[in-house]
């Protein structure tokens, strides 16, 4: 049977409702029945958690502190909390020594859609003691309330770490949650920091794909050996319910505790990167790191992460940086510095770039310099730029010429 046709086959197993289902919605709740396999799931090692909605399987792991994953122990979680308590700069990903921290992931049965089911919850929490990886898997449809409350996200108040957690995770969490409000107590609001987002602006233009498992392989030091693909994890859900034998949805929990220690490992080395202590990285993620802390409004910090860029790395691979640092020279009224870097970055940058550096050299030579014959040098530059680019639209070409004519036009009266 096709991928398609088993997802297929799903959702319609998983839209039926049992007698005792139908029943609960007309009346008080009612706890279903335990599924038949419960026994060998067990035997596989779960443990089976009864509260007052059904069944849930847990599976539970214990990691020391010098747990090694990939090139990072995940007591490198304590020492980038350790910087970010000496940090005299601020930055959404900070967290407090003494913050309540949740790694979080889910497996689903499908990618959008009210019958799509969370079927794993994966939590790793860290004790005085320990590393806990606590994985709550659903019984089966029906003990979907039961999956929801012991996940205890109704009374936990913690800072959830995720990878694409805001754009998936936790919105699927919200709509299942939601479909069971008159039964569960309401869902706490969360602050989550999404290890996705700080990826696409550590490694923008840097690494051609960002998946979890490419950002291990290439930046964490870490290789999945015997991995399930992931679009597999429901199929596998579907049969271990159908057939009853748990041994390939094992293999799902371990794609899932993979995915887990691995958010604890990205999360520090992106915290060693923010504070430049990874020598190995590039020009193009110190530049962006950068950029980060500039759109940040954290410009004494922008400045010494892109000037590191200018003086560590050759003409061309800083041209970029050149560029952003000349932008920050400016908004500090450092017009000197300003320009230098401006005229460093022009024959090194993009041509959208560049155009843009022409401009700004051109501003800053009229109104702050008042020196009117560079000021239209540049300006003539950005013409010339303009009328030679073949890649740019007829209509854009136009519309910037005109823009910059009347700049042209207005330094001619000034001469």
């Amino acid at each position: 049977m096709s991928y398609e046709n088993k997802i297929l086959q799903m959702k319609k197993m998983l839209g039926k409702k049992s007698p005792t289902t139908q029943k609960a919605e007309q009346s008080a709740y009612q706890k279903p029945a335990n599924p038949s396999y419960t026994e060998q799931w067990e035997k596989a090692g779960l443990t089976v958690v009864e509260n007052d909605f059904g069944i849930v399987f847990k599976r539970q792991v214990y990691y020391p502190s010098a747990y090694q994953h990939g090139h990072y122990q995940l007591q490198s979680f304590f020492e980038a909390l350790r910087k970010w308590q000496d940090a005299d700069f601020n930055h959404p990903y900070a967290l407090d020594i003494n913050e309540s921290v949740l790694f979080f992931d889910t497996e689903t049965t499908g990618l959008k859609g009210v019958g799509t089911h969370i079927f794993l919850l994966g939590f790793l929490e860290i004790t005085e003691e320990a590393f806990v990886l606590t994985q709550y898997i659903l019984a089966d449809p029906a003990h979907e309330a039961a999956l929801l409350f012991e996940s205890k996200l109704w009374q936990k108040t913690a800072t959830i770490i995720t990878y694409n957690g805001k754009s998936f995770d936790w919105p699927q969490l919200e709509t299942r949650w939601t479909l069971h409000k008159k039964t569960l107590p309401k869902l706490r609001a969360q602050r989550q920091i999404d290890l996705l987002h700080s990826s696409k602006r550590l490694w923008k233009n840097d690494m051609e794909h960002l998946k979890l498992k490419a950002v291990e392989e290439e930046k964490l030091g870490f290789s999945r050996i015997g991995d399930i693909p992931g679009y597999l994890a429901p199929i596998i859900y579907l049969d271990a319910v159908k057939s009853g034998i748990p041994d390939a949805l094992m293999k799902v929990l371990l794609h899932n505790e993979w995915d887990l220690l691995s958010l604890i490992t990205l999360y520090s080395h992106s915290t060693h990167l923010l504070f430049e202590e990874n020598k190995e990285e590039s020009a193009k993620t110190f530049t962006n790191i950068g950029k980060w802390y500039s759109d940040l409004k954290e410009s004494t910090q922008s400045v010494k992460v892109l000037e590191r860029v200018t003086t560590h790395f050759d003409e061309l691979a800083a041209g970029d940086a050149q560029y952003y640092l000349a932008l920050q020279h400016k908004k500090n009224k450092r017009y000197s510095e300003a320009i230098d870097a401006f005229v460093a970055s022009l024959h090194f940058v993009k041509p959208r770039t560049k155009l843009h550096a022409l401009e700004q050299l051109a501003i800053l030579h009229e109104h702050h310099l008042k020196d009117y014959q560079q000021a239209l040098y540049y300006t003539q530059g950005g013409i010339q730029l303009i009328q030679n680019n073949e890649q740019w639209s007829v209509e854009q070409k136009q519309k910037w010429v005109i823009s910059w004519e009347k700049r042209l036009h207005r330094l001619g009266n000034k001469k």
